[in-house]
């Protein structure tokens, strides 16, 4: 088991917590390595300044004293705030010990005129919404412009769902104690969490077993997960059609580059053989960008849509299509959903099926869906989207597809498992990038089928998404989240992939 995979509830946390105090841990030995732990990483991050700790009634509010205590003992110029009256015994037990050493209680002025602040006001479990002076106090710490760094998640935000409790700390780093919680997982959350890492105070794997069981029905992508069948090492007997036959399915007279993004990363993907049916329009055009591909010139309608598809779709080990088609395309994308080929549906190919959700029901074979939020709405309109992982989840098992939920973080649900991608950049915020990532998804399914491997289509859908976020993270760091154009992250891919492979064989 992957702990850095596991993302918990606020339920699932406590009962995990429980198990390890009726153990024998005492509370406040846990509450010392976790602070001593916090103390070390923010030492790292900031160096020898006036900070100011946020303190909390409950537990998070003694981890903030624990490691107010730390940063005292290093030389740092510490000052208290406790906004709450009353707190645990524990946390109490720490503020007078924190008194005796002279770190001073100050007013919120003082705490404001500090050079960062360690928030410590809530931590896991927040169920009531922040209202009053608290909403005010924190209102006023995110205008001050001070680097925040909050203990566990940012106060004021739910741990399951993200949402805002009524307002919430926006941090510039949060350091997650133990377990990721499933906060981290929702888009929502990105504007409070800031630069988001995980403090490992040390759990068993079998206190998070007895817990969540064996395989968790949650987790985040981690490099491992998405790289077990990207770095299989081919075998020196591997021919073209070993490596699988993908057909791309994309493009019109009114979106021709769509096709071309498409058909670049799918030959970026490592496929064997790559045909691409397009309208007779376009394949001159394509032809001249994609010499290694097969262009597949269709018939096509008046506005310059696919209209028939000349071809036997049998002999291919997969189909990707969608990108470009229009909404004139739909005798063809019913024509390769009602076939027996793994298929992948993005763009227009979901605008249509949503006006013909029947034809998914009679599939026997693997189909991945890749909305974006506007198409999941098309595609599942009574599934309410404001919990973004249970919407995904709802879908798949409702269309019994394995649904890929576009997004800052992309979730894949298969069947009652659920998978996130934590890491992802606002340089994917340009239109062009969903066609990559089915071009490069649809290659990356063709070679699994074509080398019988036991994959699902949810591993592909994993390891494609893990690779598209990390070769636009990689671009980004070169070019800037704007300069990341749908053909850099096409180019960007592979030797984004040779790196990570290199590193993680090391």
């Amino acid at each position: 088991m992957d702990i850095e995979a596991i993302a918990v509830t606020a339920a699932e946390m406590s009962a995990i917590e429980s198990r390890i105090f009726a153990a024998g841990m005492p509370v406040v030995a846990l509450m010392e390595k976790a602070g001593i732990l916090l103390a070390n990483r923010m030492q790292q991050l900031y160096p020898l300044l006036r900070v100011g700790v946020l303190v909390g009634a409950g537990h998070n509010g003694g981890d903030a004293l624990v490691v107010a205590r730390e940063l005292h003992f290093r030389g740092y110029r510490v000052c208290l705030h406790q906004p709450i009256d009353r707190a645990k015994e524990l946390t109490l037990a720490h503020a007078r010990y924190a008194a005796s050493l002279g770190i001073p209680q100050v007013k919120l002025a003082d705490l404001l005129d500090c050079d960062w602040i360690v928030d410590g006001l809530f931590g896991f479990g927040l169920m009531r919404s922040i209202e009053g002076d608290l909403a005010n106090l924190i209102e006023a710490i995110n205008s001050s412009g001070k680097a925040i760094v909050s203990i566990d998640l940012p106060s004021g935000l739910h741990t399951d769902t993200g949402e805002v409790m009524g307002t919430a700390i926006r941090a510039t780093h949060s350091l997650c104690l133990g377990l990721w919680k499933r906060a981290y997982l929702h888009d929502r959350a990105l504007p409070y969490t800031g630069q988001a890492e995980r403090i490992d105070f040390g759990i068993s794997i079998a206190d998070i077993q007895a817990v969540l069981g064996a395989s968790p029905r949650l987790q985040r992508i981690t490099p491992a997960i998405a790289l077990a069948p990207l770095a299989l090492a081919r075998s020196p007997l591997s021919h073209k059609y070993r490596q699988g036959h993908l057909l791309l399915v994309c493009g019109s007279r009114q979106y021709g580059g769509a096709a071309i993004l498409a058909g670049l990363a799918a030959s970026t993907s490592g496929v064997g053989m790559l045909s691409i049916a397009v309208p007779n329009t376009l394949k001159p055009i394509l032809t001249a960008r994609l010499p290694e591909a097969l262009i597949v010139g269709c018939e096509e309608t008046e506005s310059g849509a696919i209209a028939q598809l000349p071809v036997d779709l049998s002999k291919y080990n997969a189909v990707a299509c969608g990108p470009g088609l229009t909404l004139d395309a739909a005798a063809i994308v019913e024509q390769i959903v009602n076939s027996d080929r793994p298929l992948i549906l993005d763009a227009d190919g979901l605008n249509i099926l949503a006006e013909r959700m029947e034809l998914l029901h009679d599939r026997s074979a693997a189909t991945l869906l890749t909305p974006h939020p506007g198409e999941f709405k098309r595609l599942f309109p009574a599934i309410d989207l404001g919990d973004r992982l249970l919407a995904v989840q709802q879908a798949a098992q409702q269309c019994g597809a394995t649904v890929l939920l576009k997004g800052a973080k992309v979730a894949i649900a298969h069947q009652d498992q659920l998978w996130v991608n934590p890491a992802s950049t606002p340089a994917l915020a340009r239109g062009g990038s969903g066609d990559v990532l089915t071009g490069l998804a649809g290659g990356l399914l063709a070679e699994s089928v074509a080398a019988n491997r036991p994959d699902p289509i949810a591993q592909i859908a994993i390891s494609a998404t893990w690779w598209h976020a990390q070769a636009a993270i990689a671009a980004a760091q070169e070019r800037s989240d704007r300069g990341v154009d749908p053909v850099t992250l096409s180019q960007a891919l592979i030797p984004t992939l040779h790196r990570w492979i290199s590193t993680h064989s090391a």
